[in-house]
């Protein structure tokens, strides 16, 4: 998945974190040496569970590229009854990776030339310890162990700085906690 412009689009609804999330994964990505980062999220009138996107490109070089993300590699989804409301699938690169919050197994999503990553972020965060519906930091370490851009020990850092006066242990736990649980299937 290594090329010059990584671009990551991040589907989740409003008070889920979706922008929380590309931000701790821009702030680790650039802690660990990626120069270019960018991060674009989207604001609209988006309320209280609405779908909302967020978008992220990682670079180990200057990224000069402001243009929106229309071709992501990776799309990151907090919530899976999202991709049932809002086309996301058809856009994403070929080869690309789709990471999804779902209690569904890896085999309920099969799209033809997309590589899936699965775990129940959901689920994971409340035995975190973290109320249900907090996903951000778990999704993170479903991200973390499909795309391999930045490992669990950095993001769980940055989720640490991000939540130092918001139960940080929790939201590290959850990280971790998916980063073990999260399934990666065959293409």
């Amino acid at each position: 998945m290594r090329k010059d412009i990584i671009e990551i689009r991040w589907h989740g609804r409003g008070g889920q974190g979706a922008v929380t999330a590309a931000k701790i994964v821009a702030n680790a990505a650039f802690n660990v040496g990626y120069r270019g980062v960018l991060m674009m999220p989207t604001f609209g009138t988006e309320r209280r569970g609405a779908p909302v996107v967020t978008f992220l490109k990682l670079s180990k070089e200057k990224i000069y590229d402001i243009s929106p993300i229309e071709k992501p590699d990776m799309v990151v989804v907090l919530d899976h009854l999202i991709i049932e409301e809002v086309s996301i699938i058809d856009d994403i690169k070929p080869g690309g990776f789709l990471i999804v919050n779902t209690p569904k197994p890896v085999e309920a999503y099969k799209y033809n030339g997309l590589k899936v990553a699965v775990a129940d972020v959901t689920k994971i965060a409340c035995e975190a310890g973290l109320q249900n519906g907090i996903v951000n930091s778990g999704i993170i370490g479903a991200f973390a162990k499909a795309s391999g851009l930045v490992d669990i020990e950095a993001l769980v850092e940055a989720i640490k700085y991000e939540f130092k006066e918001r139960k940080p242990i929790e939201n590290a736990l959850a990280a971790s906690l998916t980063y073990d649980k999260t399934v990666i299937g065959d293409k």
